[in-house]
């Protein structure tokens, strides 16, 4: 009888950010390199302008990565375009459809990030609008949405039926715990959770994944979390430094280790 080699799956990298450590946070420069990276996935986040415009930016104001100040959602799209993001070549943020854009002839697919206000709480009205501007740019079918908020994971659901991914927290982690995040998490209809990589463990992901559930892991960095999360074999990580981890997972493959 011959047997069947186990077939082996491949642990999906996501430039976070555009490769955040590499080339600034969410760069121009830094996701039109990370469409042409031999990687799976490219993480972004997106805010709204008073002006109805959807910013691919990470925090809900301009003043940690930029040279300007002031919440986006109270701004215009010209007040947010004239910011420089810090550490990049001079570069200013980007508008949805122009990520998209960059990514038209590339086969790295969408991880959008529907973030909350500087409040904490979910942007009225958002989630039908981001739906929207990516089905109208043609790359609806090619995301994948995450949330820390599950408020925002069941709001996308009554828009779309493309994977959530829910963002664990490690405090709302410790406090929920692995079953009631498990439970809520299939109450919902969520199918897959990430978790840090510090709180990522082979215990915890064949807890989610024996209950169904993808398991994946955010803010593996460094070489060790790198490692840490191609030796666990989680279905994807999130990284700063996508060139480090593409070269991470080619060593692990190229000494025959599943990555």
């Amino acid at each position: 009888m011959i047997m069947k080699a186990k077939e082996t799956t491949l642990t999906r990298i996501a430039s976070h950010r555009g490769g955040t450590l590499e080339f600034g946070d969410s760069t121009p420069a830094g996701f039109a390199v990370t469409a042409r990276m031999p990687l799976e996935e490219v993480e972004f986040d997106l805010h709204p302008t008073l002006d109805g415009k959807i910013v691919v930016h990470h925090d809900p104001t301009l003043n940690r990565t930029t040279d300007k100040v002031g919440a986006i959602v109270q701004m215009t799209w010209q007040d947010v375009r004239a910011a420089t993001i810090d550490f990049s070549r001079g570069e200013h943020p980007l508008l949805l459809e122009e990520l998209c854009e960059i990514y038209t002839d590339s086969p790295v697919q969408f991880r959008c990030e529907i973030k909350p206000g500087e409040n904490g709480g979910a942007y009225c009205d958002f989630v039908p609008k981001v739906i929207a501007g990516l089905d109208a740019c043609g790359r609806l079918m090619t995301t994948n949405f995450s949330s820390f908020l599950m408020e925002t994971l069941d709001e996308i659901a009554s828009h779309t039926d493309r994977p959530r991914l829910w963002l664990l927290s490690p405090p709302v982690l410790r406090q929920l715990g692995s079953n009631a995040v498990i439970e809520l998490a299939t109450a919902h209809s969520v199918p897959e959770i990430g978790v840090h990589i510090d709180d990522a463990s082979a215990a915890l992901m064949n807890k989610v994944t024996a209950a169904g559930l993808d398991f994946g892991c955010w803010a593996a960095h460094s070489a060790s979390q790198i490692d840490k999360a191609l030796n666990l074999g989680v279905k994807v990580f999130t990284t700063d430094r996508p060139s480090l981890a593409i070269s991470r997972r080619e060593k692990q493959s190229s000494e025959g280790r599943p990555a």
